[in-house]
C-alpha cells in the first residue's frame, strides 16, 4: 500500500519507522564522521576527511527527517526538507573539490590508513541494508524526503567503495594521487545528489504522486 491507500494506523506505524531509521542513521554516521575525519587528519587523506564530512551530511539528513516527522503534518515540510538536504550536499561538494585540487597540485603524499580501510569496509557492509529499509519505508509512505535520505545512505555505500579503492591503491602501490582523485569522485557524486534533491527528484516510480498526511500519535509534544 502507498499514498492514499494507507490507513491512519499504517501512516503512524511507517512514520515511527522512518524516525527510528533516521535515528539509526544519525547514530552510525556520527561515529563514522568522528573516526573518518580523525583518521584523515592523521594520515593527511583528503578522501578520508571528505568521507567524514559526507557522514556529517548524512547526520544532517537524518536530523532533517526527524524534524519533518515531528510535525503533525509532515508533508507540509517536504519541499523545505529536500532543499536543506540539497544545500548540505552542495557544501560538501564545494569543500571536497577545493581540498582535492589543493592536495593534487600542492599537497604531500598521504600516509597509509588501516583505520580508514577498516571503516570503509564496515560501511560497505552496513549501509546497503539501512538504505534499503529507508527506501522501502519512504516509498510506502509516499515521502520524497525519506527516499532522499535513503539515497544519501546509498551514496555513502558508493563513496565507501571509492574511498576503499583510493586507500588501497595508496597503501599497496604508493599511488598518493589516488586519494585526492577519490575525493573528486566523492565531490561529483555529492553535487549530483544535491541537484536532484533540490529538484525533488529521486523518489522513483510514482512514490511521490501527491502529499501524504502522516499522522503521528501525540506523545506529549506540540507541533512546531
Amino acid at each position: 500500500m502507498t499514498g492514499t491507500q494507507l490507513t491512519s494506523a499504517d501512516r503512524a506505524r511507517l512514520g515511527r519507522r522512518a524516525q527510528w531509521l533516521a535515528g539509526a542513521s544519525v547514530a552510525y554516521n556520527v561515529l563514522e564522521a568522528v573516526v573518518a575525519v580523525a583518521a584523515g587528519v592523521v594520515a593527511g587523506s583528503v578522501a578520508l576527511v571528505g568521507f567524514g564530512l559526507d557522514s556529517v551530511v548524512e547526520v544532517s539528513s537524518g536530523l532533517i527527517v526527524l524534524w519533518q516527522f515531528r510535525h503533525r503534518m509532515p508533508e507540509t515540510r517536504e519541499r523545505q526538507a529536500l532543499r536543506l538536504m540539497a544545500l548540505a550536499f552542495f557544501g560538501l561538494a564545494a569543500y571536497v573539490t577545493v581540498e582535492s585540487v589543493r592536495s593534487l597540485f600542492f599537497g604531500g603524499e598521504p600516509e597509509t590508513s588501516p583505520v580508514g580501510i577498516a571503516l570503509a569496509i564496515a560501511s560497505l557492509v552496513i549501509m546497503p541494508f539501512l538504505s534499503w529499509a529507508q527506501r522501502r519505508t519512504g516509498r510506502e509512505l509516499g515521502s520524497a524526503t525519506v527516499v532522499a535520505d535513503s539515497t544519501q545512505t546509498l551514496l555513502c555505500t558508493y563513496l565507501s567503495a571509492v574511498l576503499l579503492v583510493g586507500l588501497l591503491l595508496n597503501a599497496t602501490l604508493g599511488w598518493g594521487w589516488a586519494d585526492p582523485l577519490a575525493g573528486l569522485v566523492i565531490a561529483a557524486v555529492a553535487a549530483k545528489e544535491g541537484i536532484e534533491a533540490w529538484r525533488g527528484e529521486g523518489c522513483g516510480d510514482g512514490c511521490c504522486a501527491g502529499p501524504v498526511a502522516v499522522a503521528l500519535p501525540e506523545i506529549g509534544r506540540r507541533p512546531v
